[in-house]
């Protein structure tokens, strides 16, 4: 208990007096995520609509894919970016490996199959009358897949902070690709794991509950977005 309550107090010492290098990890994490979940949402919603609205042979094995790619282990994804990557890699020229390009990436094809499935069931779930409306006042598809997707926005919200969630918490991934680099690419989790590993516990729970209280934080703005927008 002794062991918590310290951690707890260092984390607020340094949050009060913004120790440049937490807050420099702290801003990694929060740049790197949010690029990641970005990323994971222009192409997540865009292909989760575009199944959701369209009947194709093999419709039923992309969506168990997709439904499959939502519990993807970020360790697998780390080690397969990091093989891309890899100097010898398809990849290998870009000289990405151990940057936070790398993180990124790695975080994005984490996020990216948790969005579109969200997207892909909350398309599902409006009523099929609405689409057919939509077609007969004149809409193209751009603009009925545009209306549908402000029509689904409530849950395209959690889809975006589900994503968020996932890769904001993530290790694995970003250790592998990262190099957890200090000053570089280090992170919250990555850096939290390297503390712990050495026994300073009191400094890996500080970063713990920063990690935790960034997070909430952002859920709390998104979620404070998604209730005003609920229909009365």
């Amino acid at each position: 208990m002794e062991l918590i309550l310290d951690g707890v107090r260092k984390a607020f010492w340094l949050l009060v007096t913004s120790d440049p290098e937490v807050m420099g990890i702290t801003l990694l994490s929060l740049r790197v995520s949010g690029l990641a979940t970005l990323v994971s949402l222009i192409i997540g919603v865009s292909t989760g609509t575009l199944v959701a609205l369209t009947r194709f042979p093999g419709r039923g094995l992309v969506v168990s894919l997709i439904n499959t790619g939502m519990g993807l282990p970020p360790v697998v994804v780390g080690l397969f970016v990091t093989i891309l990557l890899w100097r010898s890699g398809p990849l290998g020229f870009l000289g990405m490996l151990y940057t936070p390009g790398a993180m990124i990436l790695a975080q994005a094809v984490i996020a990216t199959p948790i969005v579109m499935g969200i997207t892909l069931a909350a398309m599902q779930q409006l009523p099929k009358k609405l689409r057919l409306q939509i077609l007969a006042l004149g809409a193209t598809r751009l603009q009925l897949a545009w209306i549908l997707t402000k029509e689904a926005r409530l849950p395209l919200l959690a889809a975006v902070m589900a994503g968020f969630g996932g890769v904001i918490s993530e290790v694995g991934a970003s250790i592998m690709v990262g190099g957890n680099i200090k000053g570089y690419s280090r992170v919250l989790t990555t850096a939290t794991v390297m503390e712990a590993s050495r026994g300073n516990f009191d400094m890996a729970i500080a970063l713990g509950l920063i990690l935790l209280v960034l997070a909430f934080a952002v859920n709390l703005v998104l979620t404070r977005i998604q209730q005003k927008e609920r229909p009365r």
